[in-house]
């Protein structure tokens, strides 16, 4: 057994939980999703039956009844002295569908490989014998890598130096690299909510308590509220994605960057900007850059616009800041893949293809979804948005969960609208990601569609009263 999570911090993680009669039922469907989507680990022990009833205001014997659930389909066992354990997902789901048994997975926003990076990837291999003469341990990143990033920013009106350049394993070992190197157990450090998961847990595991900042796609950030959070908790780091924000979409406005920027330089927070999905503009060919006449942090990535399977990402800060992480990486990994750095710098020649591709890839995604989604479920609100990987809608009833367990008994695989939240939450929200294909993306909405009333009219009465002042 690696953890084990409170009565309280379950109950916040199951958010709008009670999502259709009996209620244990719906407990027990609450706890599968999230150890479904990582959101409890395998091998943490729940909280005992008596402390969970008294949290979520239950009887014991439905607790009792819904552990007995989660039993029966795989998802916990019960070990002497250590009461309910979660089981790794390989023992949970022996027959989960692949995708060659017709499912469509949306969990992960990430479009399929760029077309032209096989080709790369061959002139690499091709040219192996001068990647093998080098050392292969670089934890700063190779100079023609650093260079060719530090090349595109000083085209995008930021003028910068390689030196200013670390290059990392990808985006989320740089946000994790960053939180460890600023953040102390107890410090604060603010987020978006909704947000990208990941981002959330690695601020986490360093320490911080976390301190949500709503956006969304019609109203964007909540400045008042941001503000507020800067005075009030001083973060210590502030983790910002302000173009094509996920899962919202929304982009900042430059009011919205000098708000953020004003109260960070007042409060002493070093702020964070995710640039993973700022290139991937739709309506216009490019989008200007973020906080540019700001000192920030910067964390950008090849993960979204190129391949999630290149893993490939890097930090632009001062070059003083660079030699601290550089001088901090080690204990948690000695470089990125030569072979990797390679492709990738032979693939920043050519962005203005991949981002061309990218574009009409991700507008056909948008609209099929957009179009299929307001024809067969006119109730629900769909953003309209110009860049960015996913839409993030908003349903006629809080049932998120409920919705994304009937999706996945049909084959589609989704992320509730919880899954983003912060400090729970988004139980109205749902996140349909336009990366997949049209095909499956038009299909998918099709199951959705199909399995919601289903999931509307098995909600207890209490929901069924709220969808009554809905109407």
């Amino acid at each position: 057994m690696d953890s084990r999570i409170s009565a309280r911090a379950l109950s916040l993680a199951l958010g709008g939980w009670r999502s259709r009669e009996p209620a244990y039922e719906a407990l027990a469907d609450g706890i599968r999703l999230l150890c479904l989507d990582g959101r409890i680990a395998a091998r943490t022990a729940l909280p005992a039956e008596r402390d969970l009833a008294v949290t979520l205001g239950l009887s014991r014997s439905t607790v009792a009844t819904a552990y007995r659930s989660l039993r029966n389909s795989g998802h916990i066992a019960s070990v002497r002295g250590s009461g309910s354990v979660t089981l790794p997902a390989r023992r949970r789901e022996p027959g989960r569908a692949t995708a060659g048994d017709g499912a469509i997975d949306l969990q992960q926003a990430s479009p399929a490989a760029w077309p032209g990076l096989a080709g790369i990837m061959s002139e690499v291999a091709a040219d192996a014998a001068s990647l093998l003469a080098r050392a292969g341990y670089d934890v700063r990143g190779s100079l023609g890598l650093r260079a060719a990033i530090a090349d595109r920013y000083t085209e995008q009106g930021l003028p910068t130096d390689p030196d200013e350049v670390m290059v990392t394993t990808g985006a989320q070992s740089a946000i994790d690299l960053l939180g460890r190197s600023f953040l102390r157990r107890g410090d604060r450090a603010l987020i978006e909510t909704p947000t990208y998961p990941h981002a959330a847990e690695a601020l986490r595991s360093a320490g911080a308590r976390l301190v949500g900042v709503p956006v969304s796609p019609q109203a964007g950030w909540d400045l008042d509220r941001a503000e507020q959070a800067f005075a009030r908790t001083a973060p210590r780091l502030a983790y910002l994605m302000p173009r094509f924000q996920n899962p919202t979409g929304r982009s900042m406005d430059a009011a919205e960057e000098d708000v953020h920027a004003r109260a960070a330089a007042r409060a002493g927070t070093v702020i964070v900007v995710d640039e993973t999905t700022a290139e991937l503009a739709i309506e216009t060919p490019t989008e200007p850059l973020a906080f540019a006449a700001h000192p920030v942090v910067r964390v950008g990535s090849l993960g979204k616009t190129v391949w999630g399977g290149l893993r490939v990402g890097w930090i632009r800060a001062d070059s003083e800041l660079i030699a601290h992480l550089v001088a901090e990486r080690p204990p948690r990994d000695l470089g990125t893949p030569e072979f990797e750095q390679a492709v990738a710098t032979r693939v920043l020649a050519r962005m203005p293809d991949v981002l061309a591709q990218r574009a009409q890839l991700l507008r056909e995604g948008r609209d099929a979804v957009t179009d299929a989604a307001r024809a067969r479920l006119p109730q629900w609100q769909i953003p309209r948005v110009s860049g960015g990987v996913a839409l993030w809608i908003e349903l006629d009833a809080p049932l998120s969960s409920g919705l994304v367990l009937a999706a996945r008994r049909e084959g589609v695989y989704l992320s509730a609208g919880s899954r983003f939240a912060v400090d729970g939450g988004h139980d109205r929200r749902l996140r349909i990601p336009f990366t997949a294909p049209v095909d499956d993306l038009v299909r998918a909405v099709e199951v959705i569609a199909r399995v919601w009333p289903d999931v509307r009219s098995a909600a207890p009465d209490r929901v069924g009263d709220f969808l009554e002042t809905m109407v």
